[in-house]
């Protein structure tokens, strides 16, 4: 059977070496690059399954590159590393369309639970539900992106499909945080990816909401969750 394979782009040598060994040691193949052009061409070149992507690097920056990779492969799992812990680079770098979003020092089996997650999130993603329609858009689920009654056309990540499915399925009744974990993240229940959740949600009511301040569509339920609102689909 063939190797899953991960590419790594870190320009840092010491971090990327740790990466591919501990990918390698569990039955990864591994592709590497030190600089964000040459990671780009490699993805587009190499077709790889995962790619764990940093942020500062040379070349071209980690953000330009998950822009270029969602354009030509929309579908591809991207999983952004960075030194950097703010939220606004957490949001930006989910916002491109990341599937997650690990800071620097991490432990290789932290990162290696992430990679795992990713992978099965992204394998067991349904093909049979193609589309949702709303009053004014409309999510395509295999284009990945959200198409607006203007024409205008928004990206979405595999990992914010798969939450605007289980809201679709549930519509009508709560989900909370720890059920999203379980079912959208994979049982992940730390302190960062339960904030991930709110993270998420705010950003989909961005590009699902008329007025992502006033959301009509996914709602909060007090002391229950999120739900997607009876008669918004």
């Amino acid at each position: 059977m063939a190797r899953t394979v991960i590419l790594v782009i870190e320009d840092d040598a010491a971090i990327r070496r740790g990466l591919c060994d501990a990918l390698d040691f569990n039955g990864y193949r591994v592709l590497e690059c030190d600089r964000g052009d040459r990671g780009l061409e490699t993805a587009l070149d190499a077709s790889p399954d995962l790619v764990l992507l940093d942020v500062l690097l040379p070349g071209m920056e980690g953000f330009e590159v998950l822009t270029e990779l969602r354009k030509a492969r929309p579908r591809l799992p991207v999983i952004m590393l960075t030194a950097r812990g703010t939220e606004e680079d957490r949001v930006r770098g989910l916002k491109g369309g990341a599937d997650d979003y690990v800071v620097k020092p991490f432990s290789a089996s932290e990162l290696l639970a992430r990679v795992e997650a990713v992978l099965r999130r992204s394998a067991e993603r349904p093909t049979d539900v193609r589309s949702l329609a709303f009053a004014d858009r409309t999510v395509d689920f295999e284009r990945l992106e959200i198409t607006l009654s203007d024409g205008t056309k928004l990206r979405i990540s595999d990992l914010e499909a798969n939450i605007i499915r289980y809201l679709a399925v549930n519509c009508g009744r709560p989900i909370d945080r720890q059920e999203m974990l379980q079912h959208v993240w994979d049982g992940n229940t730390r302190e960062l990816e339960t904030r991930t959740v709110d993270m998420h949600i705010r950003r989909l009511r961005e590009k699902l909401e008329r007025d992502p301040t006033s959301p009509e569509r996914i709602i909060t339920v007090r002391s229950k969750g999120y739900m997607f609102a009876e008669g918004t689909l």
